[in-house]
Parts: C-alpha cells; sequence; structure tokens
C-alpha cells in the first residue's frame, strides 16, 4: 500500500511549471510551448514533434471543447496531465433568405470539381515538416480594411453555409502579399472552383497558412519563403464578390484564427 501512496504522490506532483506556454486558450487559438530537453507532449492522442529548442504548436479549431488537456512525459516516463479552459466564442451568424437556389446548391460538376481541390488543400497541409517558422512573431500579409473575420457564417435560405475560416483584406487587385512567416511552399493553384488562386505555405510542424482568391502567385511549390518575402498579388478570383485578401491557417485539419497571432491591424 506505501509503494501505491508513493507511485500516485509522483505522478501527482511532477514538476509541470517548467513548460512555457504563449497564445490564447480559446476557440481558434494558437498555442506556442515549450518544454525541457528529454520532456514530450501528447494532445489529443498525437504526439506532437518538438523543434531543438523543444518547441510545440497545438491550434484549436473554431468548435473546439471547453476544455483541452496536454499529457507530459518526462525524460524519467513518469506522466501527468495539465488541463486548460477553452474560451467559447460568440460567431457572427447571419440568416439571409431570397438566395438564387443555383447559389445555394451548385452545379454538381462543380461540387465535385471543389471536393477533388479540397483533397488537393488538405494533402498540401497534413505535412509535419520539421520547420520552425511557427515560433516567429507573425505579421500581417498586408494592410487594409478586414471586411471579414473568422468564424462567421452565413445561412441561406435556411441552408448553413459553411463557416468562414479567414480573416478578409480589402485592397485592390495587384497589390503585394508579404508572407506572415517563414515557410516551404507546399501548394500553388491559378484557380480552384471557390478558392481561385491560391497559395499554401507551411510554417512547421503542422502550422500552415493559406491565401486565396489570388490574382497572382509570384513563388513556386517546394520554394523556401522568408518572412516578408512578397509571395502574391491580390485578386478577386473564385468565388469572390470584390478584390480582397481571404488568410486562413490551419494546424493540421484544424482550422484556426490568423488574428490571434499578429497585433492588431495599423491604422492606413
Amino acid at each position: 500500500m506505501k509503494l501505491i501512496v508513493a507511485v500516485f504522490l509522483s505522478l501527482l506532483f511532477i514538476p509541470v511549471q517548467a513548460i512555457e506556454l504563449r497564445g490564447q486558450w480559446q476557440q481558434g487559438g494558437i498555442i506556442i510551448g515549450k518544454v525541457p530537453a528529454g520532456t514530450q507532449i501528447e494532445y489529443a492522442g498525437k504526439k506532437l514533434q518538438l523543434s531543438p529548442a523543444g518547441e510545440f504548436v497545438i491550434g484549436l479549431g473554431r468548435d473546439a471543447k471547453s476544455t483541452a488537456i496536454l499529457v507530459v512525459i518526462n525524460s524519467d516516463g513518469s506522466r501527468s496531465e495539465q488541463e486548460f479552459s477553452v474560451k467559447q466564442r460568440k460567431y457572427n451568424i447571419q440568416k439571409v433568405t431570397g438566395v438564387p437556389q443555383q447559389t445555394v446548391e451548385p452545379d454538381p460538376e462543380q461540387v465535385e470539381r471543389a471536393k477533388r481541390e479540397a483533397q488537393m488543400a488538405a494533402e498540401a497541409r497534413k505535412g509535419d515538416l520539421p520547420l520552425t517558422f511557427f515560433a516567429q512573431k507573425f505579421q500581417w500579409p498586408l494592410i487594409g480594411p478586414i471586411t471579414g473575420v473568422y468564424g462567421s457564417q452565413r445561412i441561406y435560405n435556411g441552408v448553413p453555409n459553411s463557416p468562414h475560416y479567414g480573416v478578409d483584406i480589402a485592397k485592390p487587385v495587384g497589390t503585394l502579399v508579404n508572407a506572415p512567416a517563414g515557410g516551404v511552399v507546399t501548394l500553388v493553384h491559378p484557380d480552384m472552383f471557390f478558392s481561385g488562386g491560391t497559395l499554401i505555405i507551411d510554417h512547421g510542424h503542422g502550422l500552415s497558412s493559406t491565401f486565396i482568391h489570388l490574382s497572382e502567385v509570384l513563388v513556386k511549390q517546394g520554394d523556401a519563403i522568408t518572412q516578408g518575402q512578397a509571395i502574391a498579388k491580390v485578386g478577386k478570383t473564385g468565388r469572390a464578390t470584390g478584390a480582397h485578401l481571404d488568410w486562413r491557417m490551419n494546424w493540421f485539419e484544424e482550422r484556426v484564427d490568423p488574428q490571434l497571432l499578429v497585433d492588431p491591424m495599423p491604422v492606413n
């Protein structure tokens, strides 16, 4: 019995205070962490890749549950759990009626095309590259009025549309888009059905940026990208109603909010 109690206490008092975390535990949030040498981290049943400095990243989806649990595995094999409260967000939901039915229900051929293109994008985002740009301080890819935000959703004629997973920045066609952080280009497509000109940059450890509705992409697949580099030009391609950049981010399959990684948008 004494042995069992001793083991229980050793698990209970594992020193987890050495873990460093930055970011916001909220729906759409991105958490950057750092652990001492020899420590491992598990999240959602996945053992996370660590950088040489012990850094890791976690992304919380739009509808993440109210709690998140990190499993800490120390160098001696002992394990403990840390539980975090995840702030639940209220999203802007708009109900729109009188929309032409073809807008609500696209042509079946277009739907099949969109599915194929979505799979291409998913393949480009699923890598776990050993890059460390995810830990950089991200910057805005361009400066301008924000016209759309993460998590918002429209319901057309009673049919829920997919939520908006990015941040929209209105600028004229041809405005340069700069890399918010370094990375490697994993997808370039000139004209997807929904997103038009599309570019995906992997920042490492599953964190990636997607830029859509582009009029031109200035880089090619496989290119190494540095922060601030000109990578594309604003457009209004695909299913866009006007010229703007739609910047989205993923942690693997989880859609996260780019605005939570940058400072407030500067005044023009």
